[in-house]
C-alpha cells in the first residue's frame, strides 16, 4: 500500500486505491503510529467508489488529511 503518505507527530497516514470487483476504484487509508503494532492499524475507506484511479486516490489524500487533522499531536 502507500501511493501517498503523510505524517504528523508520531502519526503516519498511507492513502491509496483498490480496484473494486465492478471495474471502479476507491480510496483508501491506513493509519497507524509511525512504530507502532498493528494491532493499533486503522483501515478507513472513502464512502463511494470512483470511476478512475486518479479520482479515487484524489478522494483518498483528501480523507488522509481529515483524519491526521482529528489527531492531536
Amino acid at each position: 500500500m502507500a501511493a501517498v503518505k503523510y505524517t504528523k507527530a508520531d502519526w503516519v497516514a498511507q492513502a491509496d486505491i483498490q480496484e473494486l470487483a465492478n471495474g471502479q476504484f476507491q480510496g483508501v487509508v491506513l493509519v497507524s503510529h509511525e512504530n507502532g503494532k498493528s494491532s493499533e492499524e486503522a483501515r478507513h475507506t472513502v464512502a463511494a467508489p470512483s470511476d478512475s484511479p486518479e479520482q479515487a486516490l484524489e478522494q483518498a489524500t483528501a480523507l488522509a488529511h481529515r483524519l491526521l487533522a482529528d489527531v492531536k499531536a
